[in-house]
Order: C-alpha cells, then structure tokens, then sequence
C-alpha cells in the first residue's frame, strides 16, 4: 500500500511538473467561473453558562426594527455587512409535514453571507453552541485564501454581535470544521 501511494504521487509530482498544472487547478479554474463559497463551523462544546443569555442576547436584537438594515463591521478591518434578514428558523418535515420551531437563528446580510447559531444539549454536561458561517466570493484575489481567512471578517461580525465570548467565556471554539 505505501509503496502504491509513492508511486501514485511520484507519478503525479511527474504530471504536474510536465502540464504544468498543480492538483488544485481544476478547483481554481471552478472558482474563476462560479465564484467561491467558504464555509465553516464553530462548534463550542461543553459550555458551562452563558449559551441561553447568548441566545436570548440575539434574539433581543432581532426583534429591534432598526437591526434589519443596519451594518455591522468587522473589527480587523475596514470589511462590514449589511443586516437582510433574521430570524429564528424552523424545519417542516417533508414526509408528515411535523413543524420543529427554534431551531436556530440565522442572519442573512445582503451579499449573501449568512451566519447561523444552534444550541443543543443544555443537559448535564453543558450546552453545544455551533455557529455556522458561509460568504460567497467573485472576487478572483480571495480564491486561493485559507477558508479562516476568508471568513475572517463575518467570524469577527459574529463573535461581536453575539457577545459570544463575553457570555459563555470561551476565547476560542472546541472544534473548527
């Protein structure tokens, strides 16, 4: 198997050196015609206090008039979000048509970006608050950025609109994806 894997990659170092193209050309090349999704997940597990206060934090600030519209800016740089939409979502099954409400709140900014809170397991262990961001990019200088650097300004917009860190006391999440 070992043997098999240097062959593989010998055989494609060979390839890439002779065409010319690296391994993630094609990526680029899909992202020059359609653009660039980045998208990850925060996951804080285990969180001791503050998960509920977070929530109710946002949902406060949702049911302000003036939050819908107003512009939120990032704090490392001069990059900032325009409020479209939030809400507290809800799913509806397709095959009995069951409602499941508060499932999450969601921010939808006008260029498409969108960040998304849910809690779960409020039981004994603590609470798992994850925190989902996605920002599309046409923007050709973005497409070879790491996912946490493109992601970098709505990851701060978040973190500061949620006063996540402030109430739950966690600098930093469990687990990125």
């Amino acid at each position: 198997l070992l043997f098999s894997l240097v062959v593989h990659l010998g055989c494609r170092q060979q390839r890439e050196a002779r065409t010319g193209h690296q391994r993630h050309s094609g990526r680029v090349e899909h992202y020059k015609k359609y653009g660039r999704n980045f998208f990850s997940r925060y996951d804080y597990e285990e969180v001791e206090s503050g998960a509920e206060e977070m929530m109710d934090h946002l949902r406060k600030q949702f049911a302000d008039s003036s939050f819908v519209g107003s512009t939120l800016k990032a704090t490392s740089s001069d990059v900032s979000f325009t409020v479209k939409e939030a809400d507290d979502f809800s799913y509806t099954d397709p095959i009995d048509g069951s409602v499941s409400k508060n499932q999450g709140l969601y921010i939808k900014f006008t260029d498409g970006s969108r960040v998304v809170f849910r809690l779960s397991g409020t039981g004994s262990q603590g609470a798992t608050i994850r925190m989902y961001v996605e920002k599309y990019s046409n923007n050709p200088e973005e497409y070879p950025r790491p996912t946490a650097e493109g992601l970098k300004p709505l990851i701060e917009v978040a973190l500061q609109l949620s006063k996540l860190t402030e109430l739950t006391k966690r600098e930093k999440p469990t687990v990125i994806t």
